[in-house]
């Protein structure tokens, strides 16, 4: 989404929250709001591939946000649940098939926008709803992952550049390449795909390697 306007849809089954949703956006640098419907069916099928959805987590027709959230993903777009409830297993669901965040709708619009803007630059969104829910998940599949594969993720998943790991831990970059490899090939495995370095500190929070973020 870099170097590039960011195109984002909303999928929720209120008029009013899709009309405030375009309203937010009105004006923000780089952002295109290109649609909103009902069901991700209906947006997919007027907007093929969105760059980001803004997806309620409850929908009237009945869709489950897993589901919801690998078909969005299948299209090419990244998701933040956007919701006024708080149902736990809901939202472990949703961030187990792959949302960014989780986002209340009681909160400022600034937030979600602030949220948007952070994913168009390819920065990172965890929210405490999302970090709660992962960490009270009972299903997530463990990686088996090395003392030393886990001392990779840590520090490659918290921010720093291979060569920095590979200072720290003592061993070659091209060996710190080789371990993040068969990280994500672990955790792919583990039907808990890591393509990308987000992925990874996601999956890191998830199994206790690093922090659980706090707001």
């Amino acid at each position: 989404m870099v170097d590039r306007r960011c195109e984002i849809a909303i999928v929720d089954d209120h008029e009013i929250v899709c009309l405030a949703f375009r309203q937010a956006f009105e004006g923000v640098v780089g952002i295109d709001v290109v649609g909103s419907a009902r069901t991700v069916a209906e947006l997919l099928k007027r907007h093929p591939h969105p760059d980001l959805v803004v997806l309620d987590l409850r929908l009237a027709d009945a869709s489950t946000p897993d589901d919801n959230v690998a078909a969005l993903n299948a299209a090419g777009a990244e998701v933040l649940i956007y919701t006024a409830g708080d149902d736990a297993h809901m939202i472990r669901r949703a961030a187990r098939a792959g949302a960014l965040a989780v986002l209340r709708k009681s909160q400022p619009l600034a937030t979600l926008v602030d949220a948007v803007e952070r994913v168009a630059r390819g920065e990172l969104v965890v929210s405490t709803d999302w970090a709660a829910a992962i960490d009270g998940d009972p299903e997530l599949a463990g990686a088996l992952l090395s003392p030393r594969e886990e001392e990779v993720l840590a520090l490659y998943a918290s921010g720093l550049k291979t060569h920095s790991v590979a200072s720290q831990t003592g061993i070659a970059v091209d060996t710190v390449e080789d371990y993040v490899r068969r990280i994500r090939a672990k955790y792919a495995r583990a039907g808990r795909a890591a393509p990308t370095k987000i992925d990874l500190y996601k999956r890191a929070v998830e199994d206790g390697l690093l922090p659980t973020p706090h707001a």
